[in-house]
C-alpha cells in the first residue's frame, strides 16, 4: 500500500492542492484537506489545530474522525498534549503508540480513545507557527516516510491558504468576530496616517482588480460590451490571419473563444453581477477566477489546461475595458493608496493633500518608491505578502510606518492609540524647531553638513523649513518617470532653474538619469531577467548620448545667473572608463554652452560609490573627479546579495553589517587621501543611530530626506566628535550587525535620545 501511495504521490497532491486553492474560504479549504487527506491516506483520523497568538492556544478548526461538535470550542494551551510538543519542535512527531508517550493527552470530549498511532506536522509560513496538522489511527504503526512526507508537502501548502486568511480577515481564532484586521508588513516610510484604501492594480492583471459598488450600472454595461465586441473582433483577426496555416480542427479554437464570450455563456454572467452593482472590471474578475477554478480543479488534463483560456480571454477583456477607461478615479479627501507593486506614477496621481498613506504588497523600506514616499513625508508599509488588495477598496485604515502594520476597519482603541502617537510624533518636531537655523556641531565643536535628498518642487519648503545647508541629492528621474515621453532640454532647463533658485544660494547636487532597477519609464521599458545586474544609471545614458547630453547642457545653462554652485553627479558606476566618458561629454557640453554665449560656471563632477568595484576603486576614482557620495542602499544591496525590493529577505538587508561599516570608511578615507570631500544620501544618512557612526568616519555631509534632518542634528549635536570616535571603534570591533544596532541604539538612549531610536 505504501508503494502505491508514494507512486501516486504528485497526482494526489495536485487534486488536493487544486480543490484547497478553488475553495471559497478558509473554513471550506479545511474541511476539504481533513476530508482529502483522511481518504487519500486511508487513515481514521485527520484533524487540523490552528494557533490562536493572542491567546495562545490551540483552536480545534476542522476534523474526519473525531467530534465535530468540538470544532470552533475546544482549545489547547501551546504547551499541552501532543500538538504542542509539534509546534514546540516545529517538525513532524511520528509515533506507533501515541497513548504511552508522556506528553499525550486525552480529550474527552473529542473521541480519541481509540486510536493509537500519531503524526503530526507543523504548519509554517515564512518561520511562523500557523498550526498543526494531524493524522491518526488505532492501529500501532509508524507512519511511512512516503506519508510523513505527504503530510509536510501539504501543510507548506496549507500554510500559504492560512496566512492569506488571516491577512483578508477570512480567519476567526476567536469566539466574537473581530472587525478590525492588523496586517503586518515592512516599516517603508515612518509616520502615521489615517484614511479611506483606494486600491491601485496594473493594466490587465485580472487577479487585482478591486471590486468597486458602482450606481451608473447601463453605462457599466455598455463599457463591458463594447470591450467584449473589440475582443471578438481580435481573436476573429487572429483567426482569419491564421487561416491558411492550420487545419479547421485547429482553428476551431478560435470559434469555441468566440462562443464562450457569448451573452449565453461568460459575458452573459458578468452582466449579471454587474446588475448586482460591481462596476465592470470587478465583475468580470469575479466570474472569470470562478471559471478558471472549476477547471482547474478537474482531474483531466485537456480540461484543466481550458482555465488558462479562459484567463487569457478575461485578460484580453479587461485590456480593453482598461483602455477605454477614460473615467478617473474619484480620490477621497484621505486616500491611502493600496496595491500588489505601487510606483511613483500611483503617488503623483493623488493631490498631496488628499494622499495619507501607502501600502504596498511587494517592495521594502528600501525600494525607491518608499524612499520618495519618505521624501514626500507619507507614511508607509511595503511588503504585506499575504494582503488581498481586493479585499481592502474603500474600507477605513490605519497606515503605521513606523511599526510596519496596517490596522483595517479599526475602533475606536486602535484611533485612540495611534492619534497618541501623531500627537507624540508633533511634539517631538515642534520641540527640536529651535535646532533648524542652527548649524550642526558637536559638544567638542566638529562641524559637519546636513543636506536633502529631493526630487519635487513640494520638498524645497519642508527642506529649508527644517535647515537644509545644501541638496545632495536631486532625483532627476522623477520628473521623467512622470511624464510619458523624454523632456526636452528646454523643457528640463526650466524645471532644474525652479530648483537650483528655490535653494540658492545654497550647493545642488544634480545626479544624472538614474533609471533601471526597480526604476523604469513607461515610454522606456527595459525588460530584463536580472534589472539590478543589468542596464541601468550611467550604462544607459552612456550608451544613449543624446540623453545624457541634452539633460547635462539644462543642468548647466540653468544654472545661468545663480550664486550656487551645481554638482553634478555619475550613478552607477563601475570603472575609470565610465568616469574618463562622462567627464569628455560634460566637458564638451560646458564649452558649447560657453561658445553659445552663456556666461555660466564649470560645475563639480562627482561619482556616487555604490557598488563593491566603485568601493575598492574610491581612491582611483577621486583622483579624477571633484567629490564622491556614497549610495547606500544600492551599496548595502550589491555588498550583501540582498534585493531591497524582496520583503522576504529584508531582514539581510543591514545597514550596520560589518562590511558594510568598513566599506563606508575605506571610502571616506579614500576621498580624503587625495583631498576630496566625500558625501552620502542613501537612507543611512537619515538614521541618527548611523549618522553618529558616520559623522565619526569624518564623512563631511550627510544627505537625507527632511523629515529625519531635525532628528539627526539634535543626535549629532548631543555628543561629542571624540565619543562618536570611541563608540565607532567599538563597533568596527564587533561582527555582528544586531549587536552593533543595539549597542550604538543603547548609546544614544543612555544619551537622553531614546526618542529618536523609536522615531526610525
Amino acid at each position: 500500500m505504501s508503494r502505491e501511495f508514494s507512486s501516486e504521490f504528485p497526482k494526489i497532491l495536485r487534486r488536493v492542492v487544486q480543490e484547497v486553492v478553488s475553495a471559497g474560504d478558509l473554513v471550506s479549504s479545511l474541511d476539504i484537506i481533513v476530508e482529502q487527506v483522511q481518504k487519500e491516506m486511508h487513515t481514521q483520523v485527520c484533524s487540523v489545530y490552528l494557533l490562536n497568538e493572542a491567546r495562545q492556544k490551540y483552536v480545534f478548526m476542522a476534523t474526519r474522525g473525531l467530534n465535530a461538535k468540538a470544532v470552533g470550542v475546544l482549545t489547547l494551551d501551546v504547551d499541552e498534549g501532543l500538538v504542542g510538543l509539534v509546534g514546540e519542535r516545529a517538525e513532524p512527531v511520528n509515533l506507533e503508540d501515541a497513548q504511552s508517550h508522556p506528553r499525550n493527552r486525552f480529550f474527552e470530549e473529542l473521541g480519541e480513545d481509540p486510536f493509537h498511532s500519531f503524526l503530526g506536522v507543523p504548519i509554517i509560513h515564512q518561520r511562523s507557527l500557523l498550526g498543526v496538522l494531524v493524522v491518526q489511527q488505532s492501529e500501532a504503526r509508524r507512519f511511512d516516510e512516503s506519508e510523513e512526507a505527504f503530510l509536510v508537502t501539504l501543510s507548506a501548502q496549507l500554510a500559504g491558504v492560512i496566512a492569506h486568511a488571516k491577512a483578508t480577515g477570512d480567519l476567526s481564532l476567536t469566539t466574537s468576530e473581530q472587525p478590525s484586521r492588523d496586517v503586518r508588513g515592512l516599516s517603508g516610510a515612518p509616520g502615521i496616517g489615517f484614511g479611506t484604501a483606494v486600491v491601485v492594480y496594473p493594466k490587465a492583471d485580472l487577479g487585482s482588480v478591486p471590486t468597486r459598488k458602482v450606481s451608473d450600472i447601463e453605462s457599466e454595461k455598455i463599457a463591458f460590451t463594447e470591450a467584449v465586441n473589440e475582443t471578438r473582433e481580435e481573436i476573429r483577426e487572429f483567426s482569419n490571419h491564421l487561416e491558411s496555416q492550420l487545419q479547421p480542427g485547429e482553428l476551431a479554437l478560435f470559434d469555441a473563444y468566440l462562443n464562450i464570450l457569448d451573452d449565453n455563456e461568460i459575458a452573459g454572467e458578468v452582466k449579471t453581477v454587474i446588475d448586482q452593482g460591481n462596476w465592470a472590471a470587478g465583475a468580470l474578475r469575479q466570474v472569470i477566477e470562478a471559471h478558471v477554478a472549476n477547471f482547474e480543479s478537474m482531474e483531466d488534463e485537456y480540461l484543466r489546461e481550458r482555465g488558462a483560456d479562459v484567463r487569457d480571454l478575461g485578460v484580453r477583456v479587461l485590456a480593453k475595458l482598461q483602455s477605454a477607461d477614460v473615467r478617473l478615479i474619484n480620490y477621497p479627501k484621505d486616500t491611502v493608496l493600496v496595491g500588489e507593486e505601487l510606483t511613483a506614477t500611483d503617488l503623483a496621481s493623488v493631490a498631496s493633500e488628499k494622499l495619507k498613506g501607502f501600502v504596498s504588497v511587494r517592495g521594502s523600506a528600501n525600494s525607491h518608491v518608499a524612499i520618495l514616499a519618505e521624501a514626500m513625508g507619507v507614511p508607509a508599509v511595503m511588503g504585506v505578502e499575504n494582503l488581498s488588495t481586493q479585499w481592502m477598496e474603500g474600507k477605513s485604515v490605519v497606515v503605521d510606518g513606523f511599526s510596519g502594520s496596517v490596522v483595517v476597519n479599526p475602533g475606536k482603541d486602535h484611533i485612540a492609540y495611534y492619534e497618541n502617537i501623531v500627537k507624540e510624533e508633533a511634539e517631538l518636531v515642534d520641540g527640536l524647531g529651535d535646532l533648524a537655523d542652527q548649524p550642526c556641531v558637536t559638544t567638542d565643536g566638529h562641524r559637519i553638513q546636513l543636506w536633502v535628498n529631493t526630487g519635487l518642487i513640494t520638498d524645497v519648503a519642508r527642506s529649508l523649513g527644517r535647515g537644509a545647508e545644501g541638496v545632495g541629492l536631486y532625483r532627476t528621474e522623477v520628473h521623467f518617470m512622470m511624464n510619458d515621453r523624454f523632456p526636452t532640454e528646454e523643457e528640463q532647463r526650466i524645471i532644474y532653474r525652479e530648483h537650483l533658485q528655490a535653494f540658492d544660494p545654497r550647493p545642488v547636487t544634480m545626479r544624472t538619469l538614474d533609471i533601471g532597477g526597480d526604476k523604469s519609464l513607461p515610454y522606456f521599458p527595459i525588460e530584463e531577467d536580472n534589472p539590478f545586474l543589468g542596464w541601468r544609471g550611467i550604462r544607459v545614458t552612456l550608451d544613449h548620448r543624446e540623453i545624457f547630453i541634452a539633460q547635462v547642457r539644462a543642468m548647466i545653462e540653468a544654472n545661468e545667473g545663480i550664486d550656487n554652485d551645481l554638482r553634478i553627479m555619475l550613478p552607477m558606476v563601475t570603472s575609470i572608463a565610465e568616469i574618463d566618458e562622462a567627464q569628455r561629454l560634460i566637458s564638451r557640453c560646458y564649452r558649447e554652452i560657453v561658445e553659445e554665449g552663456t556666461e555660466v560656471e564649470m560645475p563639480d563632477v562627482g561619482v556616487m560609490i555604490e557598488v563593491p568595484a566603485a568601493v575598492y576603486q574610491a581612491q582611483d576614482i577621486a583622483k579624477r573627479v571633484d567629490f564622491l557620495s556614497v549610495g547606500s542602499n544600492d551599496l548595502i544591496q550589491y555588498m550583501l546579495a540582498v534585493d531591497r525590493n524582496n520583503a522576504q529577505v529584508a531582514e539581510l538587508y543591514q545597514e550596520f553589517h560589518p562590511a558594510v561599516l568598513q566599506a563606508l570608511k575605506n571610502v571616506a578615507d579614500a576621498a580624503h587621501a587625495e583631498g576630496k570631500p566625500v558625501s552620502i544620501c542613501g537612507e543611512m544618512a537619515g538614521s541618527p543611530s548611523a549618522a553618529l557612526l558616520l559623522m565619526a568616519m569624518n564623512y563631511d555631509i550627510l544627505s537625507m530626506n527632511a523629515t529625519n534632518l531635525l532628528m539627526v542634528k539634535w543626535a549629532l549635536t548631543s555628543f561629542s566628535m571624540a565619543k562618536a570616535q570611541e563608540i565607532l571603534n567599538k563597533v568596527l570591533q564587533m561582527d555582528n550587525a544586531y549587536l552593533i544596532k543595539n549597542y550604538v541604539d543603547n548609546e544614544l538612549r543612555q544619551a537622553g535620545l531614546g526618542r529618536v531610536v523609536r522615531a526610525r
